[in-house]
């Protein structure tokens, strides 16, 4: 340590140490301190405003604390003062402490950046500043950082030791952990030729001295645990952003105070009202009705009613934990899951929500209940965030959000105001009048939309936690300071699943209570879920008791992250829960041809897939109810519908539609909208509708339909459209029936079209291959194929007795774990390497496991950029527009040509919505060759990189050739696509 502080070397012209007390401490944070202030953190070129850097750091560490008093969970201060071994109040100055330090770096080459601030550093400064190199601060500030830590007693000797991570956590304030090499590049005598002359070294020497003594930091840590750093390190985040916004510091700028301790004392005033105006301040939700925040429901049913009595009394007890809640679809686990959630958040271990959702139409319908929950309580004002790559299309969010985004970069580019010349400043708009749950301007950013207190996002969203991406550690905050429901967890393919495990590990060692929720999930791989969960709060695997964590099925268990204590649904309520909701249904194989296949001559005529879905639907359209035909690809479930419409009859022009993903967002948002409606819950007597879809409705969605087809698919999926089958039978028991009479007194059936050839054996069409592995749908069919003639009308079911068996012996079938123990066929050794493969290359991006993170750098050792971040395997889809060209040459929205395209100004914000509702997603393969953008739209985010379709509207079924496919989109079809003939 000695050699440390001698390398460092110190200004004759002024005595200052560091580690035993700063002499003049107090006169360097008065009026006439003597302390150069010349050093500049901000500039605006409008205003021609110099913000001075020391100024600056001192609002970060303001901002900081109130972050630590309004944005911090209890749970979340507390896991701080153990990471590094303090009491509370240490830890809240030391965090302060620590996140002013970001910027330290910035008295440096960087000063000379910028001419007019530059002009304005003393002379004696800029006469000390020959031989300093070009460095970005923020490796400035951690090659800075650390030699001072030392001389105030840090230990700095390796990289867990708390000097080298406190040093990255300065360093680490753009994002990414950087690598600090004590023994190379950071080195005393190295870092001390390149960052200025020795008056240079003896104002950031001051500087850190005077932000120390103000924010009552004293206390030197033994450690700073892996996960104190990453929560810490986002905490300097938030108040860096906050503090950058324009708004606040210009004018700061423009009114100086006399001294850094009167300025400080005034931004710790601010800061408290800068936080509560981002809307970040957390807030307890107050009491309400059950029936009052769950709309629909007038009392808990026999699950929900175990888990609010069961589950409260465990925490107290053992603290947060895990809880995996296993039903029926339409049983309660929405409710069951928002329970739980209560039940944390009320015991101080969790302040809010975050529901994870697979697809981003699941989201928009998650986020109205979400909506609608936080409402029902009548807080002054929740802040409820909707986080997808589409939100924009949601209409809860409303063009306040298209505002902001003009200029905007990505989140992974995101500057917050502290590069050479930043004027950026959108962070001032207003939420609609009377909307308590819409975020304001600066919860709408792209990656600070986390951060709100109740959140609904894909789980894309939160995978990227686990990646080594930008400002992943922002995103393991938002994450960690609440509840964290993970929805659908069986829609997870391999590869989200091992990015799943790991985001676990991440979300155990924060102490962060998680929820998942699932119909079809296999009793091993929740159990190995869980058991990710708890290994990352600290246990170790061989320690754990060789019990599955596993619930019944249905049912809930739980596991607490402190001791991996279990406690699980009373069986008597289990079983009083499954007689409640016990209904049966008949899954039926059909064997079809499929129209790629063609049988050889002189075969009986077999029943074709159309044929079949026709002479089904055929009552449908006749005599009344509602139908849902499922099928494989988009342009089969567009051939169904065309079929459908030529060959039967239909009272009105909306009784048959069709709902793909690739229709303009517009078109499938009011779909989807008008389905709920007509098939939910308040579903009126006497509806009539057949719908003609894919996989878009198999989950979340809260519908009941009479009649169901579904073309082969895996058997978890097959049971997740079973649940939309006569979903609200018991429901409305004792009311007026709403199915169709020519239906009430038979058994439901789901109808399964099974492609075949001539001889029964299932053919898999070429197109479904990249659907699904081929094995899944083998093993599928093969388990639902009569084995006897009593059984040729269809498998029984009932539910949801059956559905756990069904789902460990279909998983036992693929996982190779039969009985029967043969030896591997070729399609199951396939589906056994497509497995593999994809958890191989998931593991290939995975940030480390908090146990196994030795400097904060590994956890970006990769330099992955977000849109390079792969959380789920497929073609990287882009945003298409289709446009209509006039014969002047004029661009609109519509084959009427009504909407023009304004092309000479910069849309408002209205109008980017109305593009962006224009648009629908397409695999970036089919359109090489688009026209661009306009170059109007490139300063705007959402709209840069759209691909433009221009079609002819005198020749609507002409369409254009990209590439490879000729494109065209039709009225009722969407986009269609064809291949043509070489």
């Amino acid at each position: 340590m000695a050699g440390v502080r001698a390398a460092f070397g110190q200004d004759s012209s002024r005595s200052t140490s560091v580690a035993g007390g700063v002499l003049g401490v107090r006169e360097d944070a008065g009026r006439s301190g003597g302390l150069d202030r010349t050093p500049w953190g901000k500039f605006d070129r409008g205003e021609m405003a110099v913000y001075a850097l020391l100024f600056h750091l001192l609002d970060v560490g303001a901002v900081s604390g109130a972050v630590w008093d309004r944005v911090l969970t209890p749970a979340q201060r507390l896991l701080i003062a153990r990471g590094m071994g303090v009491s509370l109040p240490e830890a809240r100055c030391l965090v302060m402490f620590f996140c002013a330090l970001h910027d330290l770096g910035k008295a440096s080459w960087f000063q000379q950046q910028e001419a007019h601030p530059w002009a304005r550093v003393s002379d004696a400064l800029r006469d000390d500043a020959g031989g300093w190199r070009r460095m970005r601060h923020e490796w400035a500030s951690m090659h800075a950082v650390l030699p001072l830590l030392a001389e105030a007693g840090y230990r700095s000797d390796r990289s867990d030791s708390p000097g080298v991570r406190v040093a990255q956590i300065a360093g680490g304030h753009h994002g990414r952990f950087l690598q600090l090499d004590i023994d190379g590049a950071a080195r005393m005598s190295r870092t001390q030729t390149v960052m200025g002359g020795r008056r240079w070294q003896d104002l950031r020497r001051r500087y850190f001295a005077l932000i120390r003594h103000l924010t009552g930091a004293e206390t030197v840590p033994e450690q700073v645990s892996v996960a104190a750093a990453v929560l810490i390190t986002a905490v300097g985040v938030i108040a860096d952003r906050l503090a950058s916004s324009r708004h606040y510091w210009l004018p700061k700028a423009l009114a100086p105070a006399f001294g850094a301790g009167e300025h400080y004392q005034q931004a710790c005033g601010d800061a408290v009202q800068l936080v509560e105006e981002a809307g970040l301040t957390r807030l307890t939700l107050p009491p309400a009705p059950f029936s009052s925040v769950h709309h629909g429901a007038t009392e808990p049913n026999t699950l929900q009613a175990s888990l609010i009595n069961q589950l409260p009394p465990a925490v107290a007890r053992n603290g947060p934990g895990i809880v995996v809640v296993t039903d029926t679809t339409g049983a309660g686990k929405t409710i069951a899951a928002l329970e739980a959630a209560r039940i944390f958040n009320s015991t101080g271990h969790a302040q809010g929500i975050a529901w994870l959702l697979p697809t981003t139409a699941t989201a928009d319908a998650a986020y109205d209940t979400l909506e609608n929950y936080v409402a029902a309580h009548r807080p002054e004002h929740a802040p409820v965030s909707l986080v997808h790559s589409r939100s924009w299309s949601n209409r809860a969010y409303n063009d306040h959000r298209l505002s902001a985004a003009e200029g905007e970069l990505t989140s992974d580019e995101h500057f917050s105001g502290d590069e050479p010349g930043s004027t950026a400043d959108n962070e001032e708009v207003e939420r609609p009048a009377g909307r308590v749950t819409v975020p304001d301007g600066w919860l709408r950013g792209w990656d600070r939309a986390l951060l709100a207190q109740f959140t609904v996002a894909t789980h894309d969203q939160a995978l990227m936690a686990a990646l080594p991406v930008r400002f992943s550690a922002l995103r393991l905050l938002a994450l960690s300071g609440r509840t964290v429901i993970v929805d659908e967890v069986h829609a997870m393919t391999p590869f989200m699943l091992h990015i799943l495990k790991r985001l676990l590990e991440w979300l155990g060692a924060l102490g962060c209570p998680v929820v998942l929720l699932s119909a079809t999930l296999p009793a091993a791989l929740t159990d190995t879920l869980m058991r990710h969960y708890l290994t990352g709060g600290g246990r170790k695997r061989r320690d754990l008791p060789a019990l599955s964590f596993a619930p019944a099925y249905p049912g809930w268990s739980f596991a607490a992250v402190t001791d991996a204590s279990a406690t699980r649904m009373d069986p008597d309520a289990a079983r009083d829960h499954a007689t409640a909701h016990r209904r049966t249904a008949r899954l039926q194989i059909v064997p079809v041809r499929h129209p790629s296949h063609t049988d050889p001559d002189n075969t009986p005529a077999r029943e074709e897939r159309l044929h079949y879905i026709t002479r089904t639907i055929r009552p449908v359209a006749a005599q009344g109810g509602c139908a849902i035909v499922a099928c494989a690809t988009m342009n089969e479930a567009q051939q169904t519908y065309l079929h459908l419409r030529r060959h039967l009859t239909w009272p009105a022009a909306d009784t048959l539609v069709l709902l793909h993903a690739r229709l303009p967002e517009h078109e499938r948002e009011d779909l989807v909208e008008q389905l709920r409606r007509r098939l939910g819950a308040g579903r009126r007597p006497g509806e009539q509708l057949v719908v003609v879809t894919t996989s878009i409705l198999d989950m979340s969605l809260d519908i009941d339909v009479d009649v169901m087809i579904s073309d082969l698919a895996p058997l978890n999926i097959l049971l997740q459209r079973l649940g939309r089958l006569w979903r609200f039978e018991t429901r409305w028991t004792g009311s007026p029936s709403r199915r169709p009479a020519w239906l009430r007194s038979t058994t439901p059936v789901l109808a399964v079209l099974q492609p075949t050839d001539h001889t029964g054996r299932t053919r898999i069409p070429a197109a479904w291959r990249t659907l699904h592995p081929a094995h899944l749908l083998h093993t599928t069919a093969d388990t639902l194929h009569p084995t006897t003639p009593d059984d040729s009308g269809g498998r029984l079911i009932t539910l949801p007795d059956d559905v756990q068996a069904l789902i460990e012996t279909f998983h036992d079938r693929t996982d190779g774990q039969s009985d029967d123990a043969q030896p591997l066929t070729a399609r199951e050794s396939a589906y056994h390497v497509r497995r593999r493969r994809e958890e191989h290359h998931s593991a290939l991006h995975l940030a480390p496991a908090p146990r196994h993170t030795t400097s904060l750098a590994d956890l970006h050792r990769q330099d992955l950029h977000a849109r390079e971040a792969v959380t789920r395997l497929g073609v990287m889809p882009r945003r298409l527009l289709p446009v209509y060209q006039d014969p002047r040459g004029r661009l609109f929205l519509d084959a009427a040509c009504t909407r023009p395209l304004i092309l000479d100004r910069k849309p408002s914000p209205a109008a980017v919505r109305t593009i962006l509702q224009h648009t629908l997603p397409v695999p970036a393969p089919w359109i090489t060759g688009h026209r661009p953008a306009p170059a109007i739209w490139k300063q705007h985010t959402l709209l840069a990189d759209l691909a433009l379709l221009t079609l002819d509207p005198a020749t609507p079924d002409t369409g254009v050739r990209l590439a490879n496919h000729i494109l065209n989109v039709e009225p009722g079809l969407g986009l269609t696509v064809y291949r043509p003939l070489p």
